[in-house]
C-alpha cells in the first residue's frame, strides 16, 4: 500500500485516548522516581500497572494511523473490482477507506454517508473529508452524502459494493444496528458485495445478512493489526452477497 497523503486523525472519543495517556505518562514518571529512590520493589508493581494501559495506547495508535489502512487495502484488493462499479461507504468518516475504494475505480463511482459526529472520529466533518479526497487524488470520482444510515437517500439496488469500518457500532439499539444493515440490503444491488468491519455486534450482523437472504456470509476476526489493545474487543469482518436477480 502507498503512503496516504490524507490527513485521517483519531478514531473514537479523544478524551479518552488523552486521558489514557496521561495516567501512562505519570504512572511511568512514577516508577521512575520510586525507583531512582531506592524503592525497587514499589517502582515494579507500578510499572506493572501501568503496563496494560500503556499497550492498549500502543496498539490504539498503531491501529488507528496504520494497522487499519494496511488491513483494508487488503480486504479491497480481495474484492477484485472491475474499476467500474458503484460503490457506497457507509459512515465514512474522514475517508480512509473511501479514498482506498476509490483508488480502485478509475471507471466508477464511490460514495460516502456520514453524519460527521467528531465523537466517532476527531476533526470529522465534510470539509476534512473534501480536503482528503482532493489529497488523494480521487475528488473526481467520489461523492459525499450527509445522511443516517438507517435511512439512506438512495434508491433500491443503487451499488454494486457496500463497504463499512467501524460505523454501524455508534448506532447504540439493537433495532438501529438491524436497520443499518436493512438499508445496506436494500441498496445494494442484486450479486452485490458487502464488507463491514467493527469492532462490536459483528456477529448479529452476520445473522440478519443471513435473514435477509445472503450467500456465503462469513464472519472472521481481522488479528492484531486491526486490534485496539486488551481493553477493547477484536475488529471483525463480515462478508456476504447479496443473491442475484430471479431468473
Amino acid at each position: 500500500m502507498t503512503r496516504r497523503r490524507g490527513e485521517y486523525g483519531f478514531d473514537g472519543n479523544m478524551i479518552g485516548v488523552l486521558g489514557m495517556t496521561a495516567v501512562a505518562v505519570v504512572s511511568l514518571m512514577a516508577a521512575v522516581t520510586l525507583a531512582l529512590a531506592g524503592f525497587v520493589g514499589a517502582a515494579v508493581i507500578t510499572a506493572l500497572v501501568v503496563a496494560p494501559p500503556l499497550t492498549t495506547l500502543g496498539l490504539y495508535l498503531h491501529t488507528t494511523r496504520r494497522g487499519k489502512f494496511l488491513v483494508w487495502a487488503e480486504i479491497l484488493d480481495s474484492l477484485r473490482l472491475r474499476g467500474d462499479e458503484r460503490v457506497l461507504d457507509v459512515g465514512c468518516g474522514r475517508g480512509a477507506v473511501l479514498t482506498m475504494a476509490a483508488e480502485r475505480l478509475p471507471r466508477g463511482r464511490a460514495v460516502g454517508i456520514d453524519l460527521w459526529r467528531k465523537a466517532d472520529q476527531s476533526g470529522n466533518g465534510t470539509q476534512a473529508a473534501e480536503r482528503n479526497l482532493a489529497a488523494e487524488g480521487v475528488r473526481d470520482r467520489c461523492t459525499l452524502v450527509t445522511g443516517d444510515m438507517r435511512s439512506m437517500p438512495f434508491q433500491d439496488a443503487s451499488f454494486d459494493v457496500m463497504i463499512s469500518s467501524l460505523a454501524i457500532h455508534n448506532i447504540r439499539s439493537l433495532a438501529g444496528r438491524s436497520r443499518a444493515i436493512e438499508e445496506i440490503a436494500r441498496a445494494l444491488a442484486p450479486d452485490g458485495r458487502v464488507a463491514i468491519a467493527d469492532l462490536a455486534w459483528t456477529g448479529a450482523y452476520a445473522q440478519r445478512l443471513e435473514a435477509l437472504g445472503f450467500i456465503g456470509v462469513r464472519r472472521r476476526r481481522l488479528g492484531w493489526r486491526f486490534w485496539w489493545g486488551p481493553a477493547f474487543p477484536a475488529t471483525a469482518l463480515v462478508t456476504g452477497t447479496k443473491p442475484g436477480a430471479p431468473k
